[in-house]
């Protein structure tokens, strides 16, 4: 029972966890002021649904959270913590409709609703490479300081290998409880290329000039947020000295080495004298919205400030290597995703995607439907129409 026990905790995900609790705290409370056991095993179906569908109106007015009307998700994943949470303890979801995933039909069809009055998403939208670099050239200027030069190579390495923003930057208070872990000094291996040409692994304690002239550098993630472990990242030099995802990647490596013995240290850190300081997500969130600003995003791009955040860099990265000619299987596997959501990240919006495609649209195949041979000989009627037409062009 200990090892079932702790291979269940393991399983799930701590922010998950609590916000299941959360929910099902308040789903107490207000079937214990309604009168409904709060277990549903002893409700009839319509108590069943009339309970839910009232509770979600609860939850959607912003009762459970800060008075203000919240989107749909918020709803769903407040029945659903009530319905998981029921069928931990006896093995019937009583959300949902026998043999399906879906809620109960009234409360289904509630939820719908409320999807439909939802306003459109705004999501963040990409960068390019501009804004890192212009980070990175802060960060290399003279009397930069060092959060300033921890923030420029962080904003390299999160684009060139599409991070997200909990793998480079140290957990605040409010994201303790996810999954993600971040990179430490033991995650980075740097590779040089033998005289044959083929890439071998660099000692931990190779000097700085060894590890400045290496050709690629990799990067082995412990756990992330789909649960995938060991996932390694490699990236190649790409010809720049100061903009190379690798060497940013060395002179981080150099900066913490210098600084601390224990490969246990994260690569957010970064020490001013003898006190250790970390890059955090609002660091790269300013240092992101002023760098769009000075580049003039909003004018030259048509992209507001206000859409850009850490999110622009993982899918500035994927949008670069789509617009780059990168075929789906490989956006998918630099930026570990596991399904078809990376697709999301892919800003059709942006001009370059649609560029030349009207004039390619224009082209005429002279394509001919073959299913019609079922009903129609194609064949009699296509020679019997270029014999008229030969014949008009005869007379």
């Amino acid at each position: 029972m200990r090892i079932a026990d702790a291979a269940f905790y393991a399983g799930r995900v701590a922010a998950t966890t609590k916000d299941r609790a959360k929910y099902w705290d308040h789903w107490g409370r207000y079937c214990s002021h309604v009168g409904v056991d709060p277990t549903l095993q002893t409700a009839s179906y319509l108590e069943r649904v009339r309970a839910l569908s009232s509770f979600a109106g609860r939850v959607r007015s912003g009762a459970l959270g800060r008075g203000r009307k919240v989107q749909a998700n918020t709803v769903v994943s407040a029945i659903s913590a009530v319905g998981q949470t029921i069928a931990l303890d006896y093995g019937v979801n009583p959300t949902k409709q026998d043999g399906s995933e879906k809620f109960l039909l009234r409360l289904q069809i509630i939820v719908d609703g409320m999807r439909k009055e939802d306003p459109m998403t705004t999501k963040k939208l990409p960068v390019e490479s501009d804004v890192p670099e212009y980070l990175a050239r802060i960060g290399g200027g003279n009397g930069a300081t060092e959060v300033e030069k921890a923030v420029g190579d962080q904003s390299l390495i999160a684009f060139y290998y599409l991070l997200r923003v909990g793998e480079y930057t140290i957990k605040g208070s409010r994201n303790e409880t996810k999954q993600t872990v971040q990179f430490k000094m033991e995650d980075l291996t740097f590779f040089k290329k033998d005289m044959m040409g083929l890439l071998r692994k660099l000692p931990r304690n190779s000097s700085d000039d060894e590890i400045m002239t290496a050709d690629s550098a990799t990067l082995k993630l412990d756990n992330q947020k789909n649960g995938w472990k060991g996932v390694c990242v490699h990236q190649e030099a790409n010809g720049e000295l100061i903009f190379c995802p690798f060497r940013t990647l060395g002179r981080r490596y150099i900066h913490i080495r210098n600084n601390v013995a224990s490969q246990k240290c994260q690569l957010s850190a970064y020490f001013v004298g003898n006190t250790r300081y970390d890059v955090t997500a609002e660091n790269m969130s300013r240092a992101l919205k002023c760098a769009a600003e000075a580049l003039e995003y909003p004018a030259m791009k048509g992209i507001p400030v206000e859409r850009i955040d850490t999110h622009s860099l993982r899918s500035g990265g994927a949008n670069a290597l789509a617009l780059a000619g990168y075929s789906d299987t490989q956006i998918q596997k630099m930026g570990r995703w596991r399904g078809a959501t990376f697709k999301e990240y892919i800003r059709e919006e942006l001009a370059s995607f649609s560029a030349g495609m009207s004039t390619s649209m224009k082209q005429k195949f002279n394509f001919v439907n073959v299913a019609a041979g079922a009903y129609h000989n194609v064949t009699d009627v296509t020679a019997a129409i270029v014999a008229s037409h030969y014949n008009a062009a005869a007379a």
